[in-house]
């Protein structure tokens, strides 16, 4: 699931650098290039968390928990799909490319692997690595981050925050076992939600600049600022009802849709715009 999601941004990314012209062969390596260094990113992370995932009820019967997978074969799984992933995008797409794939790697085993133990702030931290695919199909193309690729980065910055709180809001109970100090558990339901709510205004004023800077035309800007009106809607819909985790889940749903209908926009517009 991790990696489908950010293949569809990485897409967006792709075509919006294209603008309708399609180099098929570039566009395969990128996508299967940036898969295998995300999955890469997924086994390394599932082995560095083994003591986390055996505290929560939804990951307690993954296969490094459980021993169906050793750590050692899940290591030489994992080394084989980064190296053989960078590999790809450095001879087949460019340098730049898998340089930005490195660093979003590093951002997730690493710095968020850190900070989501330490710090309520470890959800931001985390956006980092989930805002570099979408980066890296760009530069895929365009050889270069300009303020379009900084744009599509802080979309997904701002897209990663409250579909996060809101999986927070209805896995408090885990995180809480697992001692992970996420916004609901450290300062409580009230104020993640109003984070959720100023992430969602910010997605969509900073989605907005796609059009604004002339990247993008008028039917994205109408797509981006309706998905962002239907995300509001539903943040308010029943937002005082005290079955939060109902609330909160209906709002991650949301968000799926509010990202599959960016990404979406931005590809269609980048043919016709």
């Amino acid at each position: 699931g991790i990696i489908r999601g950010n293949l569809v941004a990485t897409i967006a990314g792709f075509f919006l650098a294209s603008q309708g012209d399609i180099d098929f062969a570039l566009f395969i390596f990128t996508l299967v290039g940036t898969a295998m260094v995300i999955a890469c990113g997924c086994v390394t992370n599932n082995y560095f968390d083994k003591n986390i995932d055996a505290k929560m009820p939804r990951t307690k019967n993954r296969a490094l928990v459980t021993g169906k997978i050793s750590d050692q074969n899940a290591l030489i799984f994992a080394s084989v799909l980064g190296v053989l992933g960078t590999l790809l995008l450095a001879v087949y797409v460019n340098l730049l490319t898998a340089m930005i794939g490195l660093f979003g790697l590093f951002a997730y085993v690493v710095l968020y692997g850190i900070a989501k133990r330490r710090t309520v702030h470890g959800t931001l931290v985390g956006t980092i690595s989930g805002a570099i695919p979408p980066v890296a199909g760009y530069t895929a193309v365009a050889g270069t981050i300009d303020q379009a690729a900084v744009i599509l980065f802080l979309i997904l910055v701002f897209w990663q925050m409250p579909h996060f709180y809101a999986i927070a809001l209805f896995r408090q109970k885990d995180y809480a076992s697992a001692k992970l100090p996420v916004l609901p558990v450290v300062k409580g339901i009230y104020i993640t939600k109003v984070h959720i709510l100023a992430y969602i205004v910010g997605f969509g004023l900073i989605s907005s600049l796609l059009y604004v800077y002339d990247y993008s035309g008028l039917l994205y800007l109408a797509v981006v600022l309706g998905l962002t009106v239907t995300w509001i809607y539903f943040w308010f819909k029943d937002i005082k009802s005290p079955k939060v985790i109902d609330w909160a889940r209906r709002l991650f749903f949301v968000s799926l849709i509010v990202l599959l209908g960016t990404c979406g926009i931005i590809s269609i517009d980048s043919f016709i715009y």
